[in-house]
């Protein structure tokens, strides 16, 4: 459930909502056209934790900015967390659905609010459809898929000027052609301590001064998804040293928890509690908030962990840490080199799956205790 209270959610209408922030916030009316801007979100849990840079880097730039995001419902309480973020509209459309009619009428409710720019972090040309149906003045993104139709500042990126997601999502938030920061403002969400002690309260979990969670879905593909025995021996490593370790996932990474679970003896199933498809997003950034550190594959909960500055291990497999890095210091990422990997693949093209199954859970602990210690 959403920590949101206000309009019930209809199946056709927009929602606008201030996103929740701490009680001395009190959210301004958005009546001022020259100070809003609409960003439009990405699609994947990842890249909207790195999205919080590019916030970072308007608000720097102009501090009276008010920054408003569409994107789908399941962003919210990500959204919550980024004090930058003064509201969050609601995209009911699933994702690679144009669906015209509903995109007008949309973009009619948008319209209303006078944003003055909209910058468009998708690359695909319906997410660029409705600022222009929305008739906001400047719109901002790369160029591909014919988007120079809809967009009047459209870029060409140079891929060796920006290797890095975050570094895209930055630049489109300056002037054409402006250099980045020295340093580009990492994403940082918040803590909300109520929203913690009611999380632990309705999933019966509790704090440790060595609490060790553990991520293993992706929902990109297989070729990332370190195998569920080598989880379980990590869960056998750690519990045997005085971790207490939590399973941390959705629905869809129910199987790999359930696998790593039968996996372990009854010595180590007694200090692991699998709470894979049991969690809300909201649940789920709770538990790595307190966290004494994360280990995870490449995914969306491994950007979360990093956002919420605890000590995270992150694995590798066909994905690479030169496009897509955990954007915190305090990360040691682990993978094998391999003439195949990077490979960007969902399944191994090969076969085999070396890059993950010849990683040892030996390896990923040592990496858990030089990062710890």
């Amino acid at each position: 459930m959403s920590l949101k209270s206000g309009m019930m959610f209809l199946e056709w209408r927009v929602e606008y909502r201030p996103v929740q922030k701490p009680s001395r916030f009190v959210p301004n009316a958005m009546n001022n056209s020259e100070t809003q801007v609409l960003v439009v979100g990405p699609s994947w849990v990842g890249d909207m934790v790195m999205a919080q840079s590019l916030f970072k880097v308007l608000k720097a730039g102009q501090p009276m900015l008010k920054v408003s995001v569409l994107a789908p419902e399941w962003s919210r309480p990500l959204l919550d967390r980024m004090p930058e973020v003064e509201a969050s509209i609601n995209f009911p459309l699933r994702h690679g659905e144009l669906n015209l009619s509903r995109r007008r009428l949309i973009a009619r409710q948008v319209r209303s609010h006078g944003f003055a720019q909209a910058i468009v972090l998708p690359n695909s040309f319906k997410s660029a459809l409705l600022p222009l149906l929305a008739g906001i003045p400047l719109r901002t993104g790369w160029r591909g898929e014919f988007r120079r139709l809809l967009l009047n500042d459209c870029r060409r990126l140079d891929p060796q000027r920006y290797p890095l997601m975050v570094q895209r999502f930055v630049a489109l938030g300056l002037p054409p052609e402006s250099p980045l920061p020295t340093e580009i403002p990492a994403p940082a969400l918040s803590r909300h301590a109520d929203s913690i002690n009611s999380t632990l309260g309705q999933l019966g979990a509790r704090r440790s001064e060595r609490l060790l969670a553990i991520c293993p879905g992706a929902e990109y593909g297989e070729a990332k998804q370190w195998p569920a025995f080598h989880f379980s021996e990590l869960c056998k490593l750690a519990t045997a040293t005085g971790w207490r370790v939590l399973i941390v996932g959705s629905p869809n990474d129910a199987g790999i928890a359930g696998q790593i679970m039968d996996g372990l003896p009854a010595s180590a199933r007694e200090h692991c509690d699998n709470l894979a498809g049991r969690t809300s997003l909201r649940q789920a950034i709770d538990i790595l908030s307190i966290a004494s550190a994360v280990v995870s594959n490449d995914s969306g909960l491994m950007h979360i962990a990093a956002a919420l500055g605890g000590p995270v291990v992150a694995i590798y497999g066909s994905t690479s840490a030169d496009f897509t890095p955990p954007l915190s210091k305090r990360v040691k990422s682990v993978f094998k080199v391999m003439d195949c990997r990077p490979c960007f693949q969902r399944r191994c093209p090969l076969g085999h799956l070396r890059c993950l199954k010849d990683l040892e859970a030996e390896e990923v602990f040592t990496a858990l205790c030089d990062l710890v210690d």
